[in-house]
């Protein structure tokens, strides 16, 4: 399988285009071929030298924490100045007119996780949406997906769009970023090609399925991505953000660990196991967070070790939250903070799209019943998959 930086130095019109071109990047750290070279690396060997670069959340070097707020930098070894579009508004997240002005191209390539949450995918969009309007031609370098095509999760309902699903988009979409971004650019009355608005260096040799995206080292993206094996979890376990669980930040094993103080891992254990759900394997433990929720201290809690392809993340977190709720109904509480530049809709709601699940879970109603009205597809969430496949290919090199 070849990823499309992979594919970018056996395209001759694409690569001369580049090297008569005022260039800048979207990328970060993940932004590497098969061999591990970061693309800044090749684009040297092509004798490309990027005017600016762009990063997304968390930062060129993937270092930063979630929601911190990153400032420009310059990057040593080209002098490039590093723009954020992470900053701490919201406006910090469209690149300034001033920035992409003077440009040719926009080369993008940032590794997505699959989960609409994952924030990559709207930091692209809004790029191409900003690049647009100054006449500035966007190349996507596709990746896999790391879950595959596998789908799960209802869109958003109208009032729940965030930079934590800036589209209306299933949970676990199954798409990649260049099918997303290339749908929704058309959505938008863009023209898409080579000789266009946006186009794409899409991905070759890839059968769709989790395995085959990941026949690489994985690079992780953000500091609490560190495997592939996260980013299978992320769908049910970004739920965890909208409460005061701690998600697993300061452990090892984020989002695939969970729990907080007060939590009996044993009893929510066994409450899961007898919901019946296949696919997983959930263990109580206890863990102590070095930072993040409950830094310090002892956590009761579980390990959520997904076995086949039954796993259902969306189905799996939504339902340990609602046990979670039920077993210590004077402790748990929905997370009620500013959550990704939004202060009056709670974080929960942003991430499963509306109110209902929430509220279904504060009124004490059936577990199964509140999984399956959170995790099922809706017919427009397959409308979009479908759209989105004929719109990279109609913007392919």
């Amino acid at each position: 399988m070849d990823v499309g930086l992979d594919r970018l130095t056996k395209l001759p019109a694409l690569v001369a285009r580049l090297r008569s071109a005022r260039v800048g990047l979207l990328c970060h750290a993940a932004s590497v071929d098969r061999r591990l070279v970061h693309l800044i690396d090749i684009m040297a060997s092509l004798g490309v030298s990027p005017a600016i670069l762009f990063a997304p959340e968390h930062g060129f070097g993937a270092a930063a924490q979630d929601m911190a707020t990153i400032g420009d930098e310059i990057e040593p070894e080209t002098g490039a100045r590093i723009v954020s579009l992470y900053g701490a508004e919201l406006a910090d997240l469209i690149p300034q007119e001033a920035d992409l002005r003077g440009l040719d191209v926009l080369v993008v390539d940032l590794q997505d996780v699959g989960s609409r949450y994952y924030t990559f995918v709207w930091t692209a969009l809004l790029a191409v949406r900003a690049a647009a309007r100054v006449g500035v031609h966007v190349v996507l370098l596709d990746r896999p997906n790391p879950l595959g095509r596998a789908t799960e999760g209802r869109s958003q309902e109208p009032g729940f769009t965030s930079f934590v699903g800036w589209e209306l988009i299933p949970i676990r979409h199954g798409l990649t970023l260049a099918e997303i971004v290339s749908h929704f650019a058309a959505s938008d009355g863009l023209p898409l090609g080579p000789s266009a608005a946006v186009s794409v260096v899409s991905v070759d040799g890839w059968d769709g399925t989790r395995e085959g995206a990941l026949d690489r080292p994985w690079v992780l993206p953000s500091p609490n991505m560190p495997t592939a094996d996260t980013a299978l979890v992320y769908p049910g376990g970004c739920l965890l953000e909208g409460t005061n669980l701690s998600e697993g930040r300061g452990h090892t094993r984020p989002f695939e660990v969970f729990g907080a103080p007060w939590l009996d891992g044993r009893a929510l254990a066994r409450a899961f196991a007898e919901l019946g759900m296949e696919g997983q394997a959930v263990r109580p433990l206890t863990f102590i967070p070095t930072f993040h929720k409950h830094g310090g201290v002892p956590c009761g809690g579980v390990e959520v070790h997904p076995l086949d392809a039954r796993f259902r993340p969306v189905a799996v977190y939504t339902a340990l939250i609602a046990l979670a709720a039920r077993l210590a109904p004077r402790d748990f509480a929905f997370r009620t903070e500013r959550y990704e530049f939004v202060d009056d809709v709670p974080a929960f709601d942003l991430l499963t799209g509306s109110a209902r699940t929430r509220q279904a879970i504060l009124a004490g109603e059936d577990v199964r019943a509140l999984v399956a009205a959170v995790s099922e597809v809706d017919d427009a969430g397959r409308e979009v998959a479908r759209a989105a496949l004929r719109a990279s290919v109609a913007a392919s090199w």
